[in-house]
């Protein structure tokens, strides 16, 4: 794919580190299709939020990244793209349900989803949410003031029959090219579906899907191995693929492994619905409820609504929209008495 990658202009970045190197951001040869280099030039980035300081708070700023404009060139996929901008596949593939994955329309200009509303937690350490598939860092904060940091990358969970646990714990391991002892488990869904008896898959073969880098976890009050890691088939990313581990894209898994300390205490959580705020903005990111753990949504919006102290900014039928929708996207949902108290009208 050629042509210009990143079509948005005067969006100001708010990491700290560029997403794409300057020289990675024009592709000279047109109808190409992606390659890994590609994708291995890409950097994490670290972005900037002020948590909410107690309930209603609307000078926080927990709604973080800014969307970029993309023209879909022939030979791209909705994988390629969602992976190029770092998302998950269930990203790109829920913000354009009606989009064909594996053949989008050449020409056709979207709007790439790179925002995301920090989940409601304790702000520290790593803190998976399982509904959207994706992970957020955050280091340890050296800043006087209310800001903080915040790494997100987007993940691959577990099966619903294997499904990632909601737990706490904490990274105990790290380990580089590591070895698939295959749980006795697993072996007998390989060796019933596959036929495949391996007791042990070495590390660094291609077959491995742990891939070059392991994160081990241990887990408070809930029994399993599990662990953050790589994965030989990057486009398991953002997919329900896993007996219950997570997985991050190959470039982000060789930077994350650096970053992320021994030590660092984590949480898995299940918040398929998130309210955040930015500019006196609210706005509602909903997900699907891939684990099928919500029995009603709107209550389930209603209740973190009220909890976060944000009910009475919001318009409902804006609400009702995003929730109907759950597009995974950020929706403005800011009541327009609001808007007018602040003399901007809507």
């Amino acid at each position: 794919a050629g042509g210009v990658r990143m079509k948005s202009r005067g969006v100001r970045a708010i990491g700290i580190v560029f997403l794409i190197a300057i020289s990675y951001v024009f592709r000279s040869t047109a109808g190409l299709a992606w390659n890994e280099k590609e994708f291995f030039q890409k950097r994490i980035v670290t972005r900037s939020f002020v948590p909410t300081a107690g309930s209603g708070d609307m000078t926080a700023q927990t709604l973080v990244g800014s969307p970029h404009w993309y023209t879909i060139q022939k030979k791209d996929t909705l994988l390629d793209i969602a992976r190029y901008y770092d998302l998950g596949y269930n990203e790109l593939n829920d913000a354009y349900s009606n989009m064909s994955p594996w053949l989008p329309e050449a020409g056709a200009l979207i709007s790439v989803p790179t925002t995301w509303i920090v989940p409601n937690s304790r702000h520290e350490g790593v803190i998976v949410n399982i509904p959207e598939m994706r992970l957020y860092y955050f280091p340890a904060s050296t800043k006087k003031n209310r800001e903080r940091t915040v790494i997100t990358l987007p993940v691959g969970l577990g099966r619903e029959e294997w499904p990632t646990p909601q737990t706490l714990f904490r990274v105990r391991g790290k380990t580089r090219n590591p070895v698939w002892v295959i749980p006795e488990s697993i072996k007998k869904e390989r060796i019933a579906e596959k036929g495949w008896s391996e007791d042990r898959i070495p590390g660094g073969s291609p077959d491995n899907p742990l891939g070059r880098y392991r994160i081990e976890l241990s887990l408070v009050k809930t029994k399993g191995s599990y662990a953050i890691h790589d994965t030989n088939t990057p486009w398991a990313v953002g997919r329900l693929v896993t007996y219950g581990c997570i997985r991050l894209y190959p470039e982000d898994i060789e930077q994350f492994f650096d970053i992320v300390r021994i030590g660092v205490m984590g949480e898995v959580v299940y918040q398929p619905i998130k309210i955040g705020v930015r500019h006196n903005r609210v706005y509602a990111e909903v997900h699907k409820d891939i684990y099928q753990l919500v029995p009603n949504y709107w209550e389930e919006a209603q209740k973190v609504l009220k909890n976060g102290g944000w009910t009475k900014f919001v318009d409902q039928k804006r609400l009702a929209r995003a929730v109907r929708e759950k597009t995974g996207v950020p929706i403005d949902v800011t009541k327009a008495s609001h808007f007018l108290s602040l003399g901007e009208g809507q």
